[in-house]
C-alpha cells in the first residue's frame, strides 16, 4: 500500500492530522471560505469527512440537515449519500442558504438533489414524515438541541442515526462547568441520549466534538429493508 508520506509528528496535534488525512476540492473548499465570510463556522474537515462516510455506511436517500450554513457539511452529505438522495437542509437566513445553493450548483449536484427550506427548524421538523430518514444532523442553535434530540429521533427510521456538531463545545476553557445556555443544552443532549435504551451513543473527538446516536429500538431483530 501506497505511503501518504504524513504521519502525526508532522503536526502540533492529532487534530490536525485528521483535518488534513481528507482532502478537500475547490468546491468545498470555497463553501467553507464563504461560511466564514458569512460568520457561520463550517464544520472542519474531519467532521465532514466523518458525515460523507455516514451517509455512505447508511446508503442514505432522505438526510435532514439542521443549519445550512454556506453549504459546506451539505456538500458532504451529498457526497455521501445514494445518487438518488435527498438532502433537506433548513436555515432561517436567506443568505446562507443563497450561497449554499451556489455551493451545491458549483459541486455539480441538480436541485433536484436538495430542497432548502428557511424558517425555524422547530417549527419545520414537524412537518417532516415520521420515520422517513436514514440522518439527521444538527448543526444549529445550541440551546435547543435536547428540542432536536427528541424531533430529530422521530424522523429516523430503526437503523437512522443522529449527529450533533460542537458537543464537545462545553469542555472549551478553564471552567469545568460552563453556565452558558448552550453549555448546559450541550451536557443534556449527551445524557439523553446515553440514557435512552432505544439510543446506542458515540462520541468523536472531531473538530469540537461529533456527538451520534443510533435509533436501534429494541426488540428489533432485524431493520426494515432500505
Amino acid at each position: 500500500m501506497r505511503s501518504t508520506g504524513i504521519t502525526v509528528h508532522d503536526y502540533r496535534d492529532y487534530h490536525d492530522y485528521i483535518d488534513s488525512f481528507v482532502t478537500e476540492d475547490e468546491a468545498l473548499a470555497a463553501a467553507r471560505e464563504r461560511g466564514q465570510e458569512l460568520g457561520c463556522l463550517p464544520v472542519g474537515p474531519g467532521s465532514g469527512a466523518a458525515l460523507r462516510f455516514l451517509a455512505g455506511a447508511l446508503a442514505a436517500r432522505a438526510v435532514v440537515e439542521l443549519g445550512t450554513g454556506a453549504g459546506s457539511s451539505g456538500l458532504c452529505l451529498l457526497r455521501g449519500m445514494a445518487s438518488n438522495g435527498v438532502l433537506t437542509s433548513i436555515d432561517i437566513e436567506p443568505e446562507h442558504q443563497r450561497v449554499a445553493r451556489q455551493a451545491f450548483t458549483e459541486a455539480g449536484f441538480p436541485p433536484s438533489r436538495y430542497r432548502l427550506i428557511m424558517g425555524q427548524a422547530l417549527d419545520v421538523l414537524p412537518r417532516l414524515t415520521d420515520g422517513g430518514y436514514d440522518l439527521v444532523f444538527v448543526d444549529a442553535a445550541g440551546p435547543e438541541y435536547p428540542l432536536y434530540l427528541e424531533a430529530g429521533v422521530r424522523l429516523l427510521r430503526p437503523g437512522g442515526v443522529i449527529a450533533f456538531h460542537n458537543a464537545l463545545a462545553h469542555c472549551r476553557g478553564d471552567d469545568p462547568v460552563p453556565r452558558d445556555p448552550s453549555a448546559a443544552a450541550l451536557r443534556a443532549v449527551g445524557t439523553m441520549i446515553r440514557d435512552d435504551d432505544n439510543l446506542l451513543p458515540l462520541l468523536l473527538p472531531l473538530g469540537d466534538g461529533l456527538l451520534l446516536a443510533l435509533r436501534i429500538d429494541r426488540g428489533m431483530e432485524t431493520y426494515p429493508a432500505h
